[in-house]
């Protein structure tokens, strides 16, 4: 998947790992996000939530799917 000419979500001015936020329970890792974590983008803004937060909302996050993913 490639991203859209001015992501800003990857600066390369940036040095070394960034902070994340889980958008719903404001818990805390370093980027990369851990492999378990999942990321919403949503008026071209990404949003990461932690594992736990995902497990909870996961039939809301699938239903905000474009139908052509079913």
């Amino acid at each position: 998947m490639t991203s859209p000419p001015g992501d800003g979500d990857r600066d390369a001015s940036t040095t070394g790992p960034r902070p994340l936020v889980c958008a719903r329970c404001g818990a805390g890792a370093e980027e990369p996000p851990p492999v378990t974590w999942t990321c919403s983008v949503e008026n071209g803004v990404r949003h990461y939530f932690c594992e736990a937060c995902a497990r909870e909302n996961l039939r809301a996050i699938e239903g905000r799917l474009d139908s052509e993913w079913w």
